[in-house]
């Protein structure tokens, strides 16, 4: 196989500011002239695309590292999956079936990470990339976490700004080897993309350009800090314009990498998207797809951390896939593509993709368990410290229900962290559930039931400062109705609850007229709309993160310490070897209709 890649250091290099709006970053290393004398008109082409990572190199915890399927009484069953050591062996297998092989990733490949990786601010996943063979990804929205700046370091290496190099040898962090696409991310001040747009890829006579983009809502998703000064532009709008400058340099296969997706009507991850010849699948994604410029050829997506191969019409009525592989590394996708030798395009009617489980039931890669074991090591430290015990799983982000007991928990640490007068004084907390990366497992090489460090910063990774403010009790209401209206209208966002703090949903009835009118009570007292309350939450939701824009209208704001400090004193106040914490019941919101 020929792939030819080279570091990306600046895409602005160019001659003049406007060529640097339209062709910069163009991995374009083999000359046209390359493909003569290919010995038939058409190749077979094979992408293996992955997304939302997030750091785990190791097999998730709980849950989050299952996938759905059917097993062979017929009935769905969950099978373990994910580890980049099963990962990389699995994508190796998968190349050997085809020497004209690229690997693509949608996005999320760092941010909210564990900490055998959020400990060293992900260079250990940007390590592990590199050895998985990784050719170009999209930007997602966690790649914004630490903003725009952690962003280029991870593209273009060296040792962090503040904490310095963290391997004993003093080596300097290298980098991406793969190229990190960020097409409608564009400096508020210059208007020009912060990274480069496009990349375009030769392998063995086949010229095929890719198209990365994050979700134009991702200043919605992200803290204020981590995207200031960036621009985030409509998705549709963006990859139609460099579907045209591609065209004008003669590449006409296409394939956008996006970090936004849908919703499938089935939790088994290789359903029929198409059965019975309607589209099983809903979101913002559905729409994007239908409108991409007709010359694109395939969709591969992410941020809603589902599995799907959905057929969707392109505007001149063609079928093109859109695909997604869930979360985690639990999952790839393989897309094989038939690439005219003479056209220089995909034959559309030739496209096909499958997702296949990164079982555990495959030999380890050495490369991979090598990364592994070094940044184990460092971390270990700090991460084999026990934090707490626990008299079962609590299940967060692999929970199915919308309030989880790990929602409980944290939401209940938060308001004990700042309860008392001169930590703020609140009278209830608010967690948004996106911010709960993982459960806490109750069985583990540490003991039954011990939580350690490393657990603890799984589940909450981000360190967000915690804010307590004063809002009326209408605003309260407000943030409620928010769950299911404004932003959160096509698929509900429930915030979790501490205790104390209880109200009814009737899922019969529409909008905010699902919040049931005077069943919102803070230790059984109706909330009074003209009273004012305290209120604690992270500082992504006071900002008004998540679509609750009533929650940026605090005064007398607070800051205290960190979600992951006020998690971590809860278990070592509430719970020993001798008296575990009990599991929470989850039973704060009640469901009816």
């Amino acid at each position: 196989m020929t792939v030819l890649r080279r570091r990306h250091r600046g895409w602005l290099a160019v001659a003049t500011v406007a060529a640097a709006s339209l062709i910069g970053g163009l991995t374009t290393a083999a000359p046209a002239s390359a493909d003569r004398g290919a010995p038939s008109r058409t190749m077979d082409l094979q992408l293996l695309a992955i997304n939302d990572l997030h750091g785990n190199l190791e097999p998730p915890q709980g849950s989050s590292g299952n996938i759905t399927e059917i097993g062979p009484d017929g009935a769905p069953k969950a099978t373990p999956a994910g580890g980049v050591e099963y990962l990389a062996t699995q994508l190796k297998t998968a190349r050997a079936k085809n020497p004209n092989s690229l690997t693509v990733a949608a996005g999320d490949m760092i941010g909210a990470s564990p900490l055998l990786s959020g400990l060293f601010h992900d260079e250990p996943t940007i390590e592990a990339l590199n050895g998985l063979g990784l050719d170009v990804s999209s930007v997602g929205n966690h790649e914004f976490d630490e903003g725009r700046a952690e962003l280029l370091r991870m593209q273009n290496g060296g040792c962090h700004p503040k904490e310095g190099c963290y391997k004993p040898s003093g080596a300097e962090f290298g980098g991406a080897d793969f190229e990190y696409l960020a097409a409608n991310v564009v400096d508020q001040r210059t208007g020009l993309p912060i990274m480069a747009p496009v990349g375009i890829k030769y392998v063995n006579g086949a010229w095929v350009g890719f198209i990365g983009m994050t979700l134009e809502g991702t200043p919605d998703i992200v803290t204020a800090e981590g995207v200031k000064g960036l621009r985030f532009k409509d998705e549709v709008e963006t990859a139609n314009r460099y579907t045209k400058l591609l065209k004008l340099l003669g590449i006409k296969s296409i394939v956008v990498l996006l970090h936004e997706g849908g919703l499938p009507s089935s939790n088994v991850y290789n359903y029929d998207c198409n059965a019975g010849g309607s589209l099983g699948l809903s979101g913002p994604v559905v729409d994007i797809a239908k409108n991409l410029d007709s010359e694109i050829d395939a969709v591969v997506t992410g941020h809603t951390h589902q599995s799907y191969v959905c057929s969707i019409p392109d505007p001149k009525g063609q079928p093109r896939l859109v695909t997604s592989g869930a979360s985690f590394g639990r999952l790839y996708t393989e897309i094989n593509l038939t690439y005219d030798m003479r056209t220089r395009d995909i034959v559309r009617t030739k496209v096909a993709a499958a997702n296949h489980v990164v079982r555990r039931d495959v030999a380890k890669d050495p490369v991979m368990t090598s990364v592994i074991t070094e940044w184990n090591k460092l971390a270990a430290p700090v991460a084999n410290r026990q934090v707490g015990w626990i008299a079962g799983k609590i299940d967060g982000r692999g929970s199915t229900a919308p309030e989880s007991p790990m929602g409980d928990l944290i939401a209940d640490a938060q308001l004990e962290a700042t309860a008392a007068p001169d930590k703020g004084a609140a009278q209830l907390a608010f967690m948004n559930p996106g911010g709960i990366r993982s459960d806490f497992a109750y069985e583990g090489p540490e003991g039954n039931g011990v939580v350690t460090y490393a657990e603890a910063f799984t589940v909450q990774p981000f360190t967000n400062m915690m804010v307590t403010q004063t809002l009326t009790g209408q605003a309260i209401l407000d943030v409620l109705a928010q769950q299911v209206t404004g932003a959160n209208a096509a698929n509900p966002r429930w915030l979790q609850v501490s205790k104390g703090f209880t109200y009814t949903v009737d899922r019969s009835q529409t909008g905010a007229a699902k919040i049931v009118a005077g069943s919102v009570k803070l230790n059984g007292e109706p909330i009074d709309p003209a009273r004012t309350y305290r209120v604690s939450v992270n500082e992504f939701l006071a900002g008004g993160g998540d679509g609750f824009p009533a929650l940026a209208t605090g005064t007398d704001k607070l800051v205290g310490s960190s979600d992951l400090d006020a998690l971590l004193a809860y278990l070592g106040a509430h719970s020993s070897a001798t008296a575990p914490l009990p599991v929470p019941a989850a039973d704060r919101i009640t469901f009816t209709g």
